[in-house]
């Protein structure tokens, strides 16, 4: 008998197109993931990959696998949807990934809406990239994935066999220490910023290459010290090192930073939430989904009154 759970992996690598993009995707090794598609080679009896010493690619019965596997996991989900559809309440366990920024500003009022369901049980895991959490939905691993986008351009609703729902953009905003002589104002602009010591995440990070272009257009030059990690900068923000551009929604719940709008237009990030398009049909995950575009709306209620 075939193991699923390779033949999802099988579908990684047709995706991703080389085991370590596999390895990558999927949070394994390398090592780990030629193993487990060679002992499905073994189950199989015939070879679904073609090696050589630098690359790997499906043979031809590795792509007609591949077209089958992808039946199978519709299978799958037709099937936990039909069986979800006998129950009119919610059950299950729904497995979610989500970057910590957003985990954090989302998870308390989701999970107390989640409550009214006492049969369903949500499972929140820490995103590594998206990348990863794309390739986990698809493989069916999880049900949903809470993504960022920083292009300014909307996904469309579907792409291959997933769904994207936008939920909010997420403004950048400067944030300072809560004793800052410039937290008095609401507004603040690069100028007035200009002399101020930043901390900022390090170059090729979206936030700093934001920070980085509004500087360009204003003629500004700052020095900046390099932290890795939100959480991290603005503990240091907090304790009087400095000031930092952030996500609204990583800084928003905290009481120890004073967080201000730029006058300058200042692009954020669109925050998405996706799932398998074969999910639609199964009450836990669309449940877990409105719970989430319900915290989402009144999270940025608040933004839009900051």
């Amino acid at each position: 008998m075939l193991d699923v759970r390779r033949l999802r992996l099988l579908y990684e690598f047709a995706a991703q197109g080389s085991i370590s993009a596999t390895a990558v995707a999927t949070g394994q090794t390398a090592s780990a993931v030629s193993q487990q598609l060679a002992a499905l080679e073994k189950e199989t009896g015939v070879a679904l990959l073609e090696r050589t010493a630098r690359s790997a690619q499906l043979t031809d019965a590795g792509r007609r696998l591949v077209e089958h596997t992808a039946l199978i996991i519709e299978a799958i989900d037709a099937a936990e949807t039909d069986l979800a559809a006998e129950s009119a309440e919610p059950r299950g366990r729904v497995t979610v990934t989500a970057f910590p920024t957003v985990a954090v500003a989302l998870a308390g009022p989701m999970v107390r809406r989640l409550r009214r369901h006492p049969e369903l049980q949500m499972v929140l895991r820490q995103q590594l990239t998206v990348s990863e959490s794309l390739s986990r939905v698809r493989s069916g691993e999880i049900d949903l994935a809470l993504i960022d986008d920083w292009s300014g351009q909307r996904r469309p609703a579907t792409t291959g066999p997933l769904t994207f729902h936008h939920l909010v953009n997420d403004p950048l905003v400067v944030a300072l220490p809560a004793r800052h002589p410039l937290a008095g104002k609401e507004v603040l602009s690069a100028h007035e910023l200009a002399g101020e010591s930043w901390i900022a995440s390090p170059e090729g990070e979206p936030s700093r290459m934001a920070l980085d272009r509004l500087w360009r257009a204003e003629g500004i030059t700052a020095p900046v010290s390099e932290f890795e990690g939100l959480d991290t900068i603005l503990t240091l923000v907090a304790k009087g090192l400095g000031v930092t551009v952030a996500p609204w929604m990583a800084a928003a719940e905290r009481r120890d930073v004073a967080v201000r709008r730029f006058a300058e237009a200042m692009p954020g990030r669109d925050v998405y939430v996706v799932h398998r398009t074969a999910s639609t049909g199964r009450p836990a995950v669309m449940t877990v989904l409105q719970a989430l575009h319900q915290a989402a709306r009144k999270l940025m209620a608040a933004a839009e009154r900051f």
